[in-house]
């Protein structure tokens, strides 16, 4: 499930480039709209990974508290594992 819909991330992604424009760190060699596409392309892709992280960090949870039995706290791990799986992914959370 995506963190954020498309309009969230149509409207993040004209925030970021108004704020860029307004404090002129952006001069354009090409069309605004590419550049607008190109910033709402890595968000999505970004939402993607992470909802794709979180899936494995929860089969991976449920693995280990087959393993460990009912004491297995679930919810204490699932941060320093997603973290830890990020990490060597390279995902930037």
């Amino acid at each position: 499930m995506m963190k954020l819909s498309t309009s969230q991330i149509q409207r993040l992604s004209d925030k970021i480039l108004n704020q860029w424009k307004t404090q002129n760190l952006i001069t354009f060699k090409v069309d605004e709209k590419v550049v607008l596409q190109t910033i709402k392309d890595v968000i999505t892709e970004n939402v993607k990974q992470e909802d794709e992280l979180d899936r494995d960090v929860r089969v991976m949870l449920d693995k280990i508290a087959d393993e460990h039995g009912e004491g297995f706290q679930k919810g204490k791990m699932f941060n320093m594992l997603k973290q830890k799986m990020a990490k060597e992914r390279k995902i930037i959370l």
